[in-house]
């Protein structure tokens, strides 16, 4: 995220289909969760920056920490309302180091061109949750380059739902950029929460380059299978939107929309928009979709045309 550990890298890039050539011995496209608990990564890595994630100077945010399988992680969450009400609620990746964030300038004022913040969802009085993650900060264990991570956003989400203010049917996910990537891949591995919001993922973690230092090539099989987000795609069984502008990284949109087809999986190509400009347009769109969305199961429905309009607004 631009204005927390480091700026959100745009990957460049044209990934092949024949990259990952599906081969014989290849896993069943559909068993991604299954293979993920059945399997142990060999990879991991020490994050750039361990200082504290920092406290919120305004009390927007509160500190707090969620219990993951490698300990006790820092969260930053909006406080209680204190009207005695269920809320929704959002868990938001950052992109760039999504491991790590900076509680001091989450709820500073951004840029509409560029605003990282997902400040949308709290000023509508959509619970708000950014949780580091396993390496990130001064928290335990190493990263794992978005493999044990989808078990530290699930453990979020599990604390969430046991806050009071908290509708524990109504949790969503977001993120952008490595963010983006690391909560597509959640909602391949689990079907927990009740829409996913994914801005400019990668079909391949491969594309990050040096973003994520690990030597792909001396991978296992397996551990690059599983860093593949474009093959897990028939994996998702809860409504995902997939959303980036045309002039940011619509390569790896435009891969994973080509090889899917599964119903609960919205591709949303946004013409006129970058990687960047995308996101406080989106984000006001689902926010106010999400304050209706309050049936048994979610109603949320977007389209190109919608997030088009969204962005003609100033």
């Amino acid at each position: 995220m631009l204005t927390i550990r480091k700026f959100c890298v745009l990957a460049l890039l044209s990934v092949s289909v024949s990259q990952f050539a599906v081969a014989d011995s290849a896993p069943n496209p559909a068993s991604f969760g299954t293979l993920r608990k059945q399997f142990k990564t060999q990879v991991s890595y020490e994050g750039d920056d361990r200082s504290p994630a920092g406290n919120s100077p305004d009390n927007v945010f509160q500190s707090v920490r969620y219990q993951s399988a490698v300990g006790p992680l820092v969260a930053m969450l909006t406080s209680d309302p204190k009207d005695g009400k269920k809320h929704p609620a959002i868990i938001w990746i950052t992109g760039g180091d999504s491991n790590s964030i900076d509680g001091k300038t989450l709820s500073m004022a951004k840029p509409r061109s560029n605003d990282q913040s997902a400040a949308a969802y709290r000023k509508v009085g959509i619970v708000m949750m950014f949780p580091t993650l396993r390496g990130g900060n001064d928290n335990p264990g190493k990263h794992e380059a978005h493999f044990g991570e989808i078990d530290d956003v699930l453990a979020a989400a599990d604390y969430l739902a046991q806050q009071p203010w908290v509708d524990p049917a109504r949790i969503y996910l977001g993120g952008h950029s490595t963010g983006g990537t690391l909560v597509l891949m959640t909602a391949e591995a689990s079907k927990r929460f009740r829409a996913v919001f994914s801005f400019g993922p990668v079909a391949n973690l491969r594309s990050y380059g040096r973003l994520m230092p690990v030597n792909f090539d001396k991978m296992s099989d397996m551990d690059q299978w599983l860093r593949a987000p474009y093959y897990w795609l028939p994996s998702v069984q809860s409504p995902l939107f997939i959303i980036e502008g045309v002039d940011g990284n619509i390569d790896s949109l435009e891969l994973m929309r080509s090889k899917s087809r599964n119903p609960f999986i919205k591709f949303l190509p946004v013409s006129g928009a970058t990687h960047f400009t995308i996101l406080a347009p989106g984000n006001d769109l689902i926010a106010r979709k999400i304050l209706l969305d309050d049936g048994p199961v979610s109603n949320i429905r977007i389209t190109e045309n919608e997030l088009i309009a969204e962005l003609s607004k100033k």
